[in-house]
């Protein structure tokens, strides 16, 4: 399957991501990631977004199409792909469909995880994650371990986003809901839409997400 996880900032899309690549067997294309690993790769669209980055400018959704392309074109997803960060606007949103269909591919799914702003906050002015594996911890759900070491991987290498207070938070909800909050109405539309609650326990919002793909199989 091919999905689309949307939500603003610490809804917990990477959490679930993961889970997903672990229990299906799915390849998370996260746009972060994919910038970071091309920009060391060597190749000519590697060259292109090191040359954009160095500048300061910002990525081209053309870019970022090209890398997802690299990526389908691969053919590593044996159990499908997870969007993670993208699309972010209407018009990213098209320009992945016609990708799609040029690549014969299907958009199977569209999981919308929802929640209450003041919540997340609540939730994310608590959250640290670790530096090595990406585990992701809170001061009042899951806290740090008691001996410091990341139940996933061993590591000591905890961290908290500096843009992780109230402040920058709402800032950048605000900017979430301008500009990708239009994609749930326009995936709605189409007949791919599935909610979640996003702010109930993870593994709770890992078995709507299950129900949800289900569904849509």
């Amino acid at each position: 399957m091919n999905i689309i996880l949307l939500g603003p900032p610490g809804a917990g899309k990477g959490t679930q991501a993961r889970k997903l690549v672990d229990e299906r067997n799915m390849v998370q294309l996260s746009t972060g990631d994919m910038l970071r690993a091309a920009r060391t790769s060597g190749t000519e669209m590697g060259k292109m977004v090191a040359a954009v980055m160095d500048r300061g400018d910002l990525v081209t959704d053309d870019i970022v199409i090209g890398l997802i392309r690299e990526q389908l074109e691969s053919d590593q997803g044996g159990g499908g792909y997870i969007f993670d960060g993208f699309p972010r606007t209407l018009a990213q949103a098209d320009a992945l469909g016609r990708l799609l269909v040029d690549m014969g591919e299907n958009l199977d799914c569209v999981i919308e995880m929802q929640v209450d702003d003041d919540a997340l906050v609540d939730r994310i002015t608590a959250r640290s994650t670790c530096g090595d594996c990406g585990e992701v911890y809170n001061d009042n759900t899951k806290p740090i371990p008691a001996d410091e070491k990341c139940t996933n991987c061993g590591a000591s290498n905890f961290q908290r986003r500096a843009d992780d207070n109230e402040d920058s938070l709402r800032t950048r909800l605000m900017a979430y809901y301008k500009q990708t909050s239009p994609l749930v109405g326009y995936y709605y539309a189409k007949g791919d839409l599935r909610s979640v609650d996003g702010l109930a326990s993870m593994d709770d919002v890992a078995t709507s997400i299950a129900s949800a793909l289900r569904q849509s199989e």
